[in-house]
């Protein structure tokens, strides 16, 4: 055989021995371990938001700090859910995991939870419904020990992909692509060309671990812009939908199945149905704001058709609810934010998205709700989201 015969069959066994020892591990991560992010946001997005994000994963896959090593005293909380909790266009301390760390860490906390340190990690993705959220779950829990608690924000997902497939009635069940659920997985698929070698993916990942490159992106979210305008120019606004039963029993189905998996790896589990900006009558620059509600992937494609609003505050209302009678049903904890977040820009920068303001009220909600049985709730500074250093917990009835 000549050199370049041999140098082929190596590369060969090399890659074949790449695939093999990737589908052992049989790993898969929400984010890819080790990346992050430099998010410049586009000014079109919305004003409240920062003009900078970090975005920044751990060796868990998680968009948080890296976790205490194992044996070491920590609480440790699991957040999972759609693009709500992922909180894609807020800072990442500025997101309601991120606050939702520094509200437990304070010291009155961190007694009453009897632990020397507090751990949030962050696994939401934008696009996922309660049946994505079942197969992220059942894929990365059993790489955790016992968690303390998990946290799911669960609701908007599955009324968002009924609108977008145009609210079908039956709603059949369709595959889940395992990139749509986690950004590294064992799965590949793999190909014979270099950028597609199990071998490349291997040194993106042992780069991304070790040397930990910030990947810069210039005019994030500039699509906002474009989504609004085509709803704000809609060729149809539909007023009516077909009955919501079937994607109501879907969510059920799979929010149960999710609830089940959870309380089997945390001592704790709270759901938190997601609220949503809804009132009586939206001024003209509110309106201006939204753009959920689209037959179509208004994101990726031109959608001409939509829903009013009307229809997706309905949809929403059900879906609250519902995940809110599973919660009972289950007996797991469930936390009603709505009364807590005022319906506005202010806490809102769309139809379902938190604001900094928005995402720090989320944040001390869930962390007083986590603290509730410690008998012990935090106490929240006047401007909610500025001067977090002053927060503390206190005994109820201080």
């Amino acid at each position: 055989m000549t050199v370049l015969a041999w140098i082929v069959v190596l590369i060969a066994l090399a890659e074949l021995g790449a695939r093999s020892w990737i589908r052992r591990q049989a790993r898969y991560y929400v984010w890819a371990p080790g990346a992050r992010s430099d998010l410049r946001l586009s000014p079109d997005v919305s004003p409240r938001l920062h003009e900078r994000v970090r975005f920044e994963v751990n060796r868990d896959g998680e968009r948080g700090s890296e976790a205490a090593p194992p044996g070491r005293e920590c609480y440790r909380v699991l957040v999972a859910g759609g693009s709500c909790v992922e909180s894609l266009l807020v800072d990442q301390p500025a997101s309601w995991p991120g606050a939702l760390e520094h509200a437990l860490a304070t010291p009155a906390s961190l007694r009453a939870l009897g632990s020397r340190r507090v751990h949030v990690g962050n696994i939401g993705r934008s696009g996922v419904a309660t049946r994505e959220l079942n197969l992220i779950l059942a894929r990365v829990l059993p790489r955790y020990p016992q968690l303390d608690a998990i946290v799911l924000m669960v609701g908007a997902g599955d009324v968002v992909q009924w609108l977008e497939q145009g609210a079908p009635c039956p709603f059949p069940p369709s595959s889940i692509a395992v990139q749509r659920c986690f950004a590294c997985h064992p799965e590949g698929p793999f190909g014979w060309r270099p950028g597609t070698w199990a071998i490349s993916e291997l040194l993106r990942r042992l780069r991304r671990r070790w040397l930990r490159p910030v990947e810069v992106t210039e005019r994030v979210g500039r699509w906002y812009a474009d989504a609004r305008a085509m709803r704000a120019r809609a060729r149809e606004v539909r007023t009516v939908v077909p009955d919501p039963a079937v994607m109501l029993d879907r969510f059920d189905d799979h929010l149960r199945h999710a609830l089940l998996r959870a309380r089997a790896h945390a001592r704790r589990v709270l759901v938190v149905p997601q609220p949503w900006f809804e009132k009586e009558a939206y001024t003209t620059e509110e309106e201006s704001q939204l753009w959920h509600g689209g037959m179509g992937l208004a994101w990726r494609e031109p959608v001409t058709t939509y829903y009013s609003l009307d229809v997706v505050n309905r949809l929403m209302r059900l879906v609250y609810a519902r995940a809110a009678r599973v919660a009972e049903q289950a007996g797991v904890e469930h936390l009603d934010l709505r009364p807590r977040l005022e319906p506005s820009l202010e806490h809102y920068y769309d139809h379902v998205h938190f604001t900094p303001a928005g995402s720090a009220v989320v944040a001390w909600a869930v962390a007083d709700a986590l603290l509730r049985l410690a008998d012990v709730h935090v106490v929240v500074p006047e401007k909610i989201g500025l001067g977090l250093d002053s927060v503390h917990a206190a005994p109820r009835g201080a």
